[in-house]
């Protein structure tokens, strides 16, 4: 593997996820009554493997705007790969009433149970 893409590349990638960290955490600091931070926020977490941070923005995120159905389908995903299908079903239902079927679909694809 080059130098650049073992060294360069995967820096550069973190620098710029950082910065938008950055940007969200100042837009929360704005607006800290608007979910779209915390789901923004929440899915860079998710890129750099932060899980339990990211599921805490999203339930605040749905918390101060439940019809956030991004923020439902990301729950239900996280749900579902913690085997908390209960959960995962809550917030796909949640995403459905808001007019968004992919949680539903995804869970039903697999058949996990509701």
């Amino acid at each position: 593997m080059s130098f650049w893409r073992r060294e360069v590349i995967p820096f550069a990638l973190s620098q710029e996820t950082r910065l938008h960290m950055d940007e969200q955490r100042a837009w929360i600091q704005r607006e800290p009554h608007n979910g779209r931070p915390y789901y923004n926020l929440a899915q860079l977490y998710r890129i750099d493997g932060r899980q339990d941070e990211a599921l805490g923005l999203l339930l605040e995120a749905v918390r101060l705007e439940d019809g956030l159905s991004e923020a439902h389908v990301s729950l239900a995903e996280i749900y579902a790969v913690r085997e908390d299908y209960r959960a995962a079903w809550r917030h796909a239902r949640a995403a459905e009433r808001s007019g968004v079927s992919s949680a539903s679909d995804l869970l039903k694809r697999y058949g996990l149970p509701e």
